[in-house]
């Protein structure tokens, strides 16, 4: 559903960020949708502000019959692009780095991303694959941290896949009857599990007795505080 500007208005952040949204959604129509459909899913994962979920979510809607092989064009667009985050991160931080962050408001984000990158690993690629959390925060932590990559892209493919590919099966198993279910349900089930894998994260931070030290070290991190691995 495209966001109702006036014309007559004068530009605000918040009104450039709904004019970028309509032309996003847009993209759904296009001939070339397909291909609108994975270069927004990959500079989404490394810049872009719109996430790809309401153009995935229309041509899912329009053709349900092919909504599987959206999903997928969705995942490797999306892993791909985490691939130039994790470039951006590692090799351009100082000089593009920052400023991405800075320009998406991400910047008091970025240590806490980094603390919790260094002590999850995987886990932390995966749930903010599948979340809300902005996935761009973390493909550029994880090239700044040096992060292993291999393990970058197979929890990349994991957590991407997993949310993306959620509405494409169920996009092609039951229609576009589904599309009230997936709007009002697929967030909280998503974030349940998402709970539930946070949760064994503390029972085994509290099993070996350095938990609420971990939490709060992450909580409390600062741009000061970070370092390179």
């Amino acid at each position: 559903m495209a966001i109702h500007i006036d014309p007559t208005a004068r530009p605000t952040a918040k009104s450039l960020l709904a004019r970028l949204y309509n032309w996003t959604i847009a993209k759904a129509a296009h001939r070339h949708a397909q291909w609108w459909l994975f270069a927004i899913a990959f500079v989404e994962s490394s810049f872009f502000p719109i996430p790809p979920h309401p153009v995935l979510g229309l041509m899912c809607l329009a053709e349900p019959k092919r909504a599987v092989r959206f999903a997928a064009i969705c995942t490797l667009g999306s892993v791909l692009g985490g691939l130039f985050g994790y470039a951006i991160g590692y090799f351009l931080y100082e000089s593009i780095g920052l400023w991405l962050l800075g320009a998406l408001g991400l910047v008091e984000k970025f240590p806490v991303a980094v603390c919790y990158l260094n002590q999850y690993d995987a886990e932390a690629i995966i749930i903010a694959g599948a979340t809300p959390i902005p996935f761009k925060l973390m493909t550029l932590t994880a090239g700044f941290t040096g992060m292993d990559l291999a393990t970058f892209v197979g929890a990349s493919i994991v957590g991407r896949g997993m949310i993306f590919m959620a509405v494409g099966v169920l996009f092609r198993l039951f229609g576009a009857p589904i599309k009230a279910f997936i709007e009002k349900y697929l967030g909280m089930v998503t974030t349940a599990f998402v709970a539930l894998v946070i949760g064994g994260f503390l029972v085994l931070g509290l099993l070996s007795g350095d938990g609420e030290k971990t939490a709060d070290a992450c909580s409390g991190a600062t741009m000061e505080s970070i370092q390179r691995r």
